[in-house]
């Protein structure tokens, strides 16, 4: 098979990237179809194939491996369309879901109502049992009360369970009992058991994973089955993987079993991306790397050439919304993206998003019906995207649509619709800064340490102010940079992550637990590895540990340089290796305190084939004659008539001058005064921001 395909469906856009044996990518994007998401799929392959002077039937034909990524799971929950759920609990412990972890964004607002949990109260059941915390039972099991349960159950027509009982992390018996309980009664009903899925200390994170696991189970076994049946219609007869959470892959069977790894999948390969784009001009280890789509504006971080992870990831703001718990690249998210509504609040200020106008009816420029101004209308008004080259000719831009959205925004301020479509660009701008400085400056990181990629279809409009307000001198925008998570997606491998939870201190240090520990997850991943046939036995384990000094509330993710410990010098391997985490993060280490260790993760990695794309030397050249002018306006009074160059025109080297405007077939790059634009031997444009 010659090529390899990926999707990425987003709120407005679903974009396909083909590759070749050789490592070059084709770019399709097509306008997402919610109502059948492979409606979207197909326009996006179809556009990419013709790029390539193939047919869609061709292409599936000679296609081995498809990687498909979705924002179905994120949308369901943010809509609240997840399937009718049970909660069942430990009798005394109904509101592990209500009162989350108790923590609050600003304690002294009361403004605020108080957030509704995940599953209702009166979808939560109390079962009679107690484990206790060494995994001595405490309580026995109820069956005939779980019977109950699971006859109220089956008359209330749930459609999902989730079982989240207190310490089966330590003794998993009654868990497994109820699971039983609910194949023999309840067969066609999906459910999901805590200690399976997440079997770590902190309560409301392992409840809060399950439940919303569960919640997705019936939703997404019917959307992946949907879509395979689709595409296996179509004419494609090879290998489906699905993106995850992790920043790999999984295979179809396994994430609809666990399709919380689905959520903020398709962010999470950004980061993947970047960090490879970033590799590829020898630039630094430590990456930012934005991705600005139709609806939101995401940002992830690389540090010391890794991706950085996190148990962090809340769906809705934190402590209001509900955690993810599982481990996931860590990547922040606004609603700032191209789609973004910009409106007036009754105090008179300007805002932008969080709302967005999304593919139906999408920006007013779209002329699909939109009437709110938007990113995208403010940049069609400034000048910067061209209205008959927009998706390389694919789709024409309203020029008049879009004057008379913004129009609504000048005549609120009495300004011109130029000076309107400014603001509202500028403010897209600082809301993004401010995303950026959380995750870097908050955590004690410099930006201006670091190389910043670029990506999503108006990442090119504006990242030349974002980069220089951060102080980063460079940023790589890849000619791939619209479908940015796609091209994670290419770099991609399969992966699978593993936990177990053993509390011990590195006084008293529980080898024999630990170790046990370590060979559970470990025979868990190879088994996984087992189904993937030959590629499996190049599986490669990584291991880590979250860990903290005693007393201290919250963990870090630490790797571990063993995978056994069978000495106290293998202990104290741990202890340094934490110690210097906490110091990078924190500036400050303890060497007299203890190292407290609550749970142990394993993530196996299996690589998948990939075209090698040589990095060549590229002797710096004028760009050449410009494809013409077109005025645009740079917020300095009056327009300026700026050269446009067209991307596929230009050869490695050439060097342009701002104010410019590069278009590339599915995103354009605005070379702002005073900086500069490179094309690099390996495909990328490099902003130099002076």
């Amino acid at each position: 098979m010659s090529y390899r395909i990926s999707i990425d469906t987003g709120g407005t856009f679903t974009d396909a990237v083909i590759a070749d044996s050789s490592g070059t990518f084709t770019i399709g994007k097509a306008l997402t179809t919610p109502e059948r998401i492979f409606d979207g799929m197909r326009d996006a392959i179809a556009a990419a194939a013709r790029e390539r002077d193939l047919t869609l039937e061709a292409l599936l034909d000679d296609t081995g491996i498809l990687i498909y990524g979705t924002t179905r799971a994120t949308n369901a929950i943010v809509e609240g369309k997840v399937a009718k759920t049970a909660f069942l609990v430990t009798h005394g412990f109904p509101d592990v879901l209500l009162f989350r972890e108790g923590g609050r964004a600003n304690a002294f607002d009361w403004t605020q109502d108080f957030p509704d949990p995940y599953v209702p109260l009166h979808h939560t059941f109390e079962v009679v049992e107690r484990v206790d915390a060494e995994g001595g039972i405490h309580k026995p099991l109820d069956r005939a009360q779980v019977q109950d349960v699971l006859d109220q159950v089956k008359r209330r027509q749930f459609e999902a369970i989730a079982v989240c009982f207190l310490w089966s992390v330590a003794n998993p018996a009654h868990e497994l009992a109820v699971g039983a309980m609910i194949e023999a009664t309840l067969p066609d009903v999906p459910f999901t058991l805590s200690h399976k899925l997440l079997p770590i200390v902190r309560e409301y994170r392992r409840a809060s994973a399950t439940a919303i696991d569960a919640s997705l189970k019936p939703l997404m076994r019917n959307h992946l089955r949907e879509m395979e049946a689709d595409l296996r219609t179509a004419g494609y007869r090879g290998q489906i993987l699905v993106s995850t959470s992790v920043g790999g892959c999984m295979h179809v069977a396994e994430l609809a079993e666990r399709p919380i790894h689905s959520v903020k999948s398709g962010p999470a390969m950004a980061p993947v991306a970047g960090i490879t784009y970033a590799q590829r001009e020898k630039m630094a280890d430590d990456v930012i790397v934005c991705d600005t789509g139709g609806t939101t504006f995401d940002v992830g971080l690389v540090r010391d050439g890794t991706l950085k992870y996190t148990r962090e990831t809340w769906l809705g703001p934190q402590w209001q919304g509900h955690i993810l718990g599982i481990s996931a690249v860590d990547v922040r998210s606004i609603g700032a993206g191209g789609g973004s509504i910009a409106w007036v609040d009754p105090g008179g200020l300007l805002r932008v998003g969080p709302r967005s106008a999304g593919s139906n009816p999408g920006p007013a420029s779209y002329g699909r019906g939109g009437t709110a101004p938007t990113v995208t209308d403010a940049a069609v008004v400034l000048g910067y995207l061209d209205p008959d080259f927009f998706l390389g000719g694919a789709m024409k831009l309203d020029v008049d649509a879009a004057r008379r959205a913004v129009g609504t925004i000048a005549r609120a301020y009495k300004m011109s619709v130029e000076q309107a479509a400014d603001a509202i660009m500028k403010l897209a701008n600082e809301l993004m800064i401010k995303a950026i400085q959380d995750i870097t400056i908050a955590q004690g990181f410099d930006p201006r340490e670091s190389a910043l990629v670029a990506g999503g279809g108006a990442a090119g409009l504006n990242i030349g102010p974002i980069a220089r307000e951060l102080g980063c001198r460079r940023v790589v925008v890849p000619r791939a940079a619209a479908a940015l998570s796609a091209c994670g997606m290419q770099f991609a491998d399969i992966m699978s992550e593993a936990s177990a939870s053993r509390v011990t201190l590195s006084g008293a240090f529980d080898r024999d637990g630990v170790n046990a520990a370590l060979a559970r997850i470990e025979d868990e991943l190879r088994r996984f590895a087992a189904t993937l046939g030959s590629a499996g036995r190049k599986a490669a384990i990584e291991w880590s540990v979250e860990a903290r000094y005693r007393f201290q509330v919250w963990e870090l993710d630490v790797a571990l340089p063993i995978n056994r410990f069978r000495s106290e010098r293998d202990v104290a391997k741990l202890v340094q290796a934490f110690h210097a985490t906490h110091e990078r993060i924190f500036a400050v280490r303890d060497p007299a305190s203890q190292v407290e260790c609550l749970n142990w993760k394993g993530r196996i990695r299996v690589a998948l084939p990939k075209g090698a794309t040589p990095t060549k030397r590229a002797r710096l050249q004028p760009a050449g004659r410009p494809h013409g002018k077109r005025h645009a306006y740079f917020g300095t009074g009056r327009p300026i008539a700026t050269p446009i160059y067209r991307g596929p025109d230009l050869r490695p080297g050439a060097r342009i001058k701002g104010p410019a405007i590069i278009e590339e077939p599915t995103t354009t790059i605005v070379v702002y005064p005073g900086m500069h634009a490179t094309l690099s031997g390996a495909g990328s444009f490099i902003i130099e921001v002076g």
